[in-house]
């Protein structure tokens, strides 16, 4: 049943080292989902930082319909059942979504985000989802996230992370259509990195800047104009990635 523990007490140990908030993006109990995952597998491992914990789902999450994750992580989650959800950390506006629902135009999640987005404006913005819309890794591009990109470029939002396929991946700054936009695109971070094995990089897209098979986690630092960010590998390896940018 808990078949990955091993990478997930890895990564959770560097948790236990770094203070803030702590974010998911989905498959968080693998691999189906289920409640004894959830008290098995990932309660003794990255569950120990429950309380600081803010999540978003993935499709394995949903493999048993996603009741166990919305009871396991209560009102952490956001609304149970929507699995999207906004909050503030300093004078970041930071929002989880859902990529295992409609995202599309005219969605319920998209009419939120776009009233959210709108209302509550923000110098500097992150948000994070499971299934990345660029990716090269294995699984590769997620087509139907189009529409939520164009809806965050739209709003200026600077910073994405996704996770699903099992590697880390940075990219600079792009559209929608994968186009480079140093001056207003999003830049996009994969960290499917948490302790699930890992599955390789297969073909490297446009504007990717670097890519690692590592476990491991990242650490953003965010000030009021910009962020920083350093990934932080697990065990022995030899792998970093760290940088800085400023807010669109």
């Amino acid at each position: 049943m808990c078949g990955f523990l091993e990478g997930a007490y890895q990564t959770a140990a560097l948790l236990e080292k770094q203070p803030g908030t702590i974010f998911t993006m989905g498959d968080d109990a693998q691999i189906n989902g289920t409640a004894d995952e959830y008290n098995n597998c990932y309660a003794p491992t990255w569950g120990r930082q429950l309380d600081r914990t803010r999540p978003s789902p993935g499709n394995h999450d949903y493999q048993s319909g996603g009741g166990a994750y919305y009871n396991y992580f209560g009102s952490r989650a956001g609304p149970s059942g929507l699995g999207y959800y906004s909050y503030t950390i300093g004078a970041w506006r930071v929002y989880a979504l859902n990529s295992e629902i409609p995202s599309q135009n005219g969605s319920p999640q998209a009419e939120w985000l776009r009233e959210e987005l709108a209302t509550n404006r923000s110098h500097c913005t992150m948000a994070y989802w499971h299934r990345p819309l660029f990716s090269s890794g294995r699984i590769g591009n997620n087509a139907d996230m189009r529409d939520l990109w164009r809806l965050l470029n739209e709003y200026d939002v600077d910073v994405v992370v996704n996770g699903h396929d099992h590697f880390y991946e940075r990219f600079a700054p792009q559209d929608a259509e994968g186009q480079p936009d140093p001056d207003s695109g999003i830049r996009e971070f994969i960290v499917g990195t948490g302790g699930a094995p890992l599955s390789g990089i297969a073909t490297v897209k446009p504007n990717s800047e670097i890519r690692a098979n590592t476990w491991g986690i990242i650490v953003f630092s965010l000030s009021l104009t910009g962020y920083e960010w350093k990934f932080v590998p697990a065990g022995n390896s030899p792998f970093s990635d760290a940088g800085s940018a400023s807010c669109h």
